[in-house]
């Protein structure tokens, strides 16, 4: 099996690759940081099937040329997984996180979009499309918007939508499309955080389950299950208890623009 992840040089991206790497993939790591991709690629099993691709999602460019080359060197792909993502605090009447605003939004959504461009005609043309995968990473924070993170919510509510109008346009071809919602999981993206997080899955754990998911050819899953649950209750909650429950939930830290990744 062929696995291109972007993201990989830490947090969920990370998670997955060493889970695929165990199964006995070979992997192309997309990620910024050099050093934390080549300690990647040199603890997995079997480090010469993997290939390490330096590149920001947002260069979609680099993105585009990591993809061809991948393809190149696999012959075929089985799984893609848009991985790569940010979170930061946002205040609209703040003009100068319109800059934060925009930059989440194309990593979180866009850059999803241009990852799985570049595949979906190889994937097409593949002996078995229906063992292919087009894997997005949702948030549960996408479900219901919540306070001082419209970006976030805002980006992971577009990347579900996205990924469910894409299902629909490859359901002809057979690829399947795999939208993945994690809730609290322990990455450094989670770390910062200083308020209660319910039902805390160590990465590991989440990659397993996710992997399963992914197999499957599932088109929607949240985990872990218990904020599936949790999830369920935010969608059916109407405006005027959710906004009452939820209007003094803790706020992630906002950043200024020059300081996110």
């Amino acid at each position: 099996m062929n696995v291109f992840i972007t993201g990989a040089s830490s947090g969920l991206g990370e998670a997955l690759a060493r889970a695929y790497a165990a199964s006995g993939a070979s992997l192309g790591l997309l990620g910024r940081r050099t050093d934390a991709l080549q300690a990647l690629k040199d603890s997995l099993p079997h480090p010469e099937k993997h290939q390490m691709y330096v590149a920001d999602v947002n260069d979609h460019a680099a993105l585009h040329a990591a993809a061809q080359d991948f393809i190149r060197r696999s012959g075929e792909v089985h799984v893609v997984i848009a991985s790569a993502g940010i979170s930061a605090g946002t205040l609209t009447e703040h003009a100068e996180d319109l800059a934060v605003i925009r930059k989440v939004m194309d990593t979180n959504l866009l850059a999803t979009a241009a990852t799985f461009a570049p595949f979906i005609p190889h994937m097409q043309q593949q002996k078995r499309p229906q063992d292919c995968r087009l894997v997005g990473i949702a948030s549960v924070a996408g479900i219901r918007g919540l306070p001082g993170a419209e970006a976030y919510s805002a980006s992971k509510a577009a990347v579900i939508s996205y990924c469910e109008s894409l299902r629909l346009e490859m359901r002809a071809s057979g690829i399947r499309v795999v939208t993945i919602a994690p809730g609290y999981i322990d990455t450094p993206m989670t770390q910062v955080n200083t308020y209660a997080m319910p039902f805390l899955m160590p990465a590991d754990q989440f990659a397993a389950r996710a992997l399963r998911t992914i197999q499957a050819g599932t088109s929607y899953r949240v985990i872990p299950w218990q904020m599936g649950w949790v999830a369920r209750l935010l969608r059916i909650l109407p405006n005027w208890l959710y906004d009452f429950a939820f209007s003094q939930a803790p706020r992630k830290g906002r950043l200024p623009p020059e300081s996110l990744p």
